[in-house]
């Protein structure tokens, strides 16, 4: 057996598990509605790619990856898609969330699967056929196990069969009923990643689970190893601990110290997409609490909550269901809410199980919290800063550190919720940093918008320069053309037409006085006279002609003076 080493803090709480892992997996059963939530990982929701009255078939893919931290969505059976539209989520927020309506047939009927020659593939295509068929971390976190498949250079191969919450039994008889298909899992998985040692942790309250995986794996080179029972030392990061003695800080990826992990769930589902092609429609979920048949049945993904827990019978004080363990699970807002690949353990509450929790008192600086910390953290500092709204403070305190496993909750004597502090600290931090970077790009839109405005002013000012340049250059040419007439030409035109003037006037007078009988009789034009008034008249008509000519030539503008 591999050396063991601990980590620091854990509780021992009422495991509950007898109750539910006595049972081999029975078959949930189709309900008359399958809700399927495209929220299937820890990254972006999946895209919708059939339409409302299509028919689907199992194993079918009806939403797509959506990027590279996503995963596929596929038809948990043959049926009719009803809606796509946004339904209960099973989440703490109770926020609803898109997902694909189907109406099973009972037919079942299937498309073909596509495996793959996992040892001859190259990295890329293993990874687009994991992201194909939907394949996620199924031991809660639901991280694309795309993204956490390496090419080599692995010290340590990790499989957490730990499962360290109380009630949860799942991983549990999965070991035990199909721990060879396991073992060809993580197999698959140390060959490709390269692995020196491959260890499986399993806790020590599991006794046919550590059998069953020990006679699997023998002579394979996969080690299992028992480790103490004591919550939460299903953690990814404690296992490592446990297993070999690495530490692994918050914000630093486990692979950098040459470890990876996976769950054993994870593992079998890796093995029936690349080998057996078939995509993650189905989960094996605990079904316990205030029920009269309690177990574990392989659900399939969308089944709604509340029709598991009534195949199980519920008994007349349940209240409520819980998704997830005790300690780190919530209630869910919306029972009727489709299963995710992230469920789990489904739990009947009951006051009789699941009390009300009593007032929460001052706190009195006990330093239980500090002791069963599995991080190293001070708990009571951080619900100080967390209470007071001095998030930096928090965040100084190693915030982040904190896995929200609730094990200083659930040793508190003032029963405050201090996770419920944590993750209120936790999401003002990030929405603070949230409009941060939304004020950021608004800033960086902003000062762009200035940048291109004060750039077409500088192009449009370089344009004009340009425009008045080429006019100066044609100005001597264009104010030749243009020139008035000179001074001593205009003075000879007003004199004629003052002249001619006079020879009107004098004309006029001769005319009106021969009319008038009293009037002496007018003396007939000599030639000097008729050749003043011709005279006249054509001055007029070359003054006339200059005018016209200067109303048709504008005058130059201020760009064209030199």
């Amino acid at each position: 057996m591999k050396p063991r080493f601990t980590f620091h803090g854990g509780v021992h709480p009422p495991r509950h598990k007898t109750e539910s892992n006595g049972t081999p997996i029975r078959d949930a059963g189709l309900p008359p509605q399958l809700v399927v939530p495209l929220n299937q990982s820890i990254g972006n929701p999946a895209r919708p790619c059939v339409a409302v009255g299509e028919r689907v078939l199992a194993h079918q893919r009806i939403a797509d990856a959506d990027g590279n931290v996503s995963a596929a969505v596929h038809a948990p059976a043959s049926g009719r898609v009803l809606a796509i539209e946004e339904r209960p989520f099973a989440h703490p927020s109770g926020l609803p969330a898109l997902s694909i309506v189907i109406e099973p047939d009972g037919r079942d009927d299937s498309v073909d699967p596509v495996p793959v020659d996992w040892r001859q593939a190259d990295s890329r295509t293993l990874r687009e056929q994991l992201r194909d068929m939907g394949v996620v971390g199924l031991g809660g976190a639901v991280f694309p196990t795309a993204l956490k498949l390496s090419d080599g250079g692995l010290e340590t191969l990790v499989i957490n069969g730990a499962e360290c919450e109380p009630y949860i039994s799942c991983d549990d008889r999965l070991m035990r009923e199909r721990a060879a298909d396991i073992v060809l899992g993580v197999g698959l998985l140390a060959e490709r990643m390269q692995a020196k040692e491959t260890l499986i942790g399993i806790e020590d309250d599991k006794p046919e689970a550590i059998a069953a995986l020990t006679a699997a794996c023998a002579g394979t080179g996969i080690e299992v190893v028992s480790v103490p029972t004591r919550y939460p030392g299903g953690g990814a990061k404690q296992l490592i601990r446990v297993l070999t003695g690495k530490e692994v800080p918050h914000g630093v990826r486990s692979t950098d110290f040459g470890v990876q992990c996976f769950n054993v769930a994870t593992a079998y589902t890796v093995w029936r997409a690349l080998v057996l092609g078939l995509p993650v429609v189905s989960r094996i979920v605990t079904v316990t609490g205030a029920v009269a048949r309690a177990g574990n049945v392989e659900a399939r993904i969308g089944t709604p909550a509340d029709w598991l827990v009534g195949q199980a019978g519920p008994t007349p004080d349940s209240r409520g269901i819980i998704m997830g363990g005790p300690m780190m699970g919530f209630t869910l807002p919306a029972p009727a809410a489709g299963i995710t690949k992230a469920t789990n353990c489904l739990i009947a509450r009951s006051e009789a199980l699941f009390p009300p929790r009593p007032p929460a008192l001052p706190c009195i600086r006990c330093g239980a919290c500090s002791e069963v910390c599995p991080a190293s953290l001070q708990p009571m500092e951080l619900y100080w800063h967390a209470r007071s709204k001095q998030f930096g403070r928090a965040q100084e305190y190693a915030l982040f550190d904190c896995i929200e496993c609730g094990a200083c909750s659930y040793v508190c004597p003032s029963q405050i919720p201090l996770v419920d502090y944590y993750r209120y600290a936790k999401d003002e931090i990030w929405a603070a940093e949230r409009d941060r970077k939304a004020a950021e790009l608004a800033r960086t839109r902003f000062d762009f918008r200035n940048y291109r405005a004060a750039r077409d002013k500088e192009e449009k000012a370089a344009r004009l320069a340009a425009r008045a340049a080429a006019a100066a250059a044609s100005a001597p040419a264009v104010a030749a053309e243009t020139a008035p007439a000179p001074a001593a030409t205009l003075d000879a035109d007003k004199q004629a037409a003052i002249q001619a003037a006079m020879a009107r006037a004098a004309a006029r007078k001769a005319a009106g006085a021969g009319k008038d009988p009293a009037a002496p009789a007018a003396t007939p034009m000599s030639d000097a006279d008729k050749k003043a008034a011709i005279e006249a008249a054509m001055a007029r008509a070359a003054a006339r002609k200059a005018a016209k000519a200067a109303e048709a030539t504008p005058p130059p503008s201020e760009s064209d003076a030199p």
